[in-house]
């Protein structure tokens, strides 16, 4: 391998930290607890599902500073790459605790103090923010979906979140913002960073063109959007993962394009910010987003990591399938597209090969007479993974059905479309019930879903076919479910 004139750079502290070796599967949590002896930041699931080991990440979007949670146990320490790395050691002022830090005293918002680090450097992103929007309860409630408490019930720790977030943010991070997003900036210089050799490397290319080029040299390398998938591999499954390539500084993959009948989002777009890119299509998707994953998965995780790890039971191909997703993918300067649904050809199979790399997808923006239901049945309604996502677009021309596009996560092998009910409804009138619950019924011709832990073969038949008949409902007589509805108007978002 051609070695890359830098190594890892990252802020901590008010310093630029540089690392010029390291092994590829390192993550940011062992760092600081066993390189830096940081042991404010706990290990608790080893998964990211319950935030004692949440860190906050500095990084600069649309040329601001943005603090973000994040689960240090599945980040990658090579993925911190020009960004601020802030723990819960690094908040108080000499003797004078951060505010965030004296809300939760005050409030007795901690017990056995395990998972306290994790809620408050949560809490430090939220305070970040500032104002009324962030010391809203349901602001504070999304913040922390992602920490776990087994003490305190939660209650104190809200209330020391709405009065430790109910002012602009006034601390040292505040203070000197300005001057970190400048070194940050500085750190953006363009640049490939690859650390290791032929046989074992972490790499952050920085252009499209770079990519390419290294998974052609090396197609065994494994590619990292957000590692909150591959983190698993490595800290569950204890996989050997010799060669890393992370996608996150990609320019080209990280780019969200607004067209007026379609949006391209990268691969490399977070959750987070594909949110905002599609919030506007219809306002089940705010109810869809809120419940992908918690706030520190929403920082990370990206759009197209779930789609190119093919999962059968991941939250966005159903809903992009349904709106009619094209994605797009290259190998070395091969591009080409598919409908997103023919990406996906069995379990833990795809239609890509080792070294191509999806880029973006292209989703087109439902029309006047289309109408878009999303529903997620989970066991827990903040962060859970799902036991059925179903997605439905019913194109209307008056009452008649003119077309349907049902897709469904979890009732089979991969994300499918129900190619049968769909032909069945084409023609419809909408307002016939039994007509459309005939169609309905062939939707036991499109799948045959297995019993698991998460739910039987039969209950997902039923769920599927029980959400089917909602959106038609719902869609007939232009109302949304009354919870829903009241989520959504607390959302912000037009019911």
């Amino acid at each position: 391998m051609t070695r890359i004139s830098r190594p890892l750079r990252f802020l901590h502290r008010g310093q630029t930290v540089t690392i010029d070796r390291f092994a590829p599967m390192t993550t940011l949590l062992d760092w600081l607890r066993i390189e830096k002896r940081l042991t404010g930041t706990k290990e608790g699931c080893g998964e990211g599902d319950c935030g004692a080991c949440t860190v906050a990440l500095g990084r600069l979007k649309g040329g601001a500073l943005v603090y973000e949670p994040v689960n240090a146990c599945i980040l990658l320490l090579g993925q911190v790459d020009g960004c601020e790395v802030v723990t819960v050691e690094d908040l108080a002022d000499g003797d004078a605790l951060h505010p965030v830090q004296g809300a939760m005293v005050r409030h007795h918002g901690s017990q056995c103090g395990f998972c306290t680090p994790g809620f408050v450097m949560s809490l430090f992103t939220l305070y970040q923010e500032g104002g009324a929007a962030a010391a809203d309860r349901d602001a504070v409630l999304t913040r922390i979906a992602g920490n776990l408490c087994r003490c305190t019930g939660y209650r104190p720790i809200v209330e020391a979140a709405l009065e430790a977030c109910s002012q602009p943010p006034d601390d040292r991070f505040s203070a000197r913002r300005n001057a970190t997003a400048e070194v940050l900036a500085a750190l953006r210089d363009g640049k490939d960073m690859i650390v290791g050799d032929e046989t074992s490397f972490f790499a952050a290319p920085a252009s499209l063109e770079s990519l390419c080029r290294l998974m052609t040299r090396h197609p065994d390398a494994v590619l990292v959007g957000g590692a909150t998938d591959v983190g698993l591999w490595i800290t569950k499954q204890l996989r050997s993962l010799p060669k890393l390539v992370h996608t996150g500084r990609v320019a080209e993959l990280r780019q969200i394009v607004e067209a007026p009948e379609a949006i391209s989002i990268g691969a490399a777009v977070t959750y987070a910010e594909a949110e905002h890119a599609l919030a506007g299509f219809d306002p089940d998707v705010a109810v869809w987003a809120d419940r992908l994953g918690s706030a520190q998965v929403r920082a990370t995780g990206t759009l197209g990591g779930n789609i190119a790890n093919g999962s059968p039971i991941g939250d966005s191909p159903p809903l992009l399938i349904a709106l009619g997703a094209t994605l797009h993918l290259r190998r070395g300067a091969a591009e080409r597209t598919l409908p997103l649904e023919d990406f996906f050809l069995a379990y833990g199979r795809q239609d890509r090969v080792a070294d191509e790399i999806v880029t973006h997808v292209s989703v087109p923006r439902p029309g006047a007479s289309e109408h878009l239901r999303a529903f997620k049945i989970a066991k827990r309604n903040d962060q859970d993974i799902s036991s059925v996502m179903g997605a439905v677009k019913i194109s209307l021309d008056g009452r008649r059905i003119r077309g349907a596009r049902v897709a469904f996560g979890g009732m089979a092998g991969v994300p499918k479309r129900a190619a049968a009910v769909e032909a069945a409804l084409a023609g419809l009138d909408i307002d016939d019930r039994a007509a459309c619950d005939g169609a309905l019924a062939r939707l036991a011709d499109d799948f045959q879903p297995m019993d698991d832990h998460r739910a039987s073969a039969r209950y997902r038949s039923l769920v599927a076919l029980n959400l089917l008949r909602k959106a038609l409902m719902e869609i007939a007589s232009g109302r949304r479910e009354a919870t829903r509805i009241a989520h959504l108007r607390e959302a912000g978002h037009d019911a």
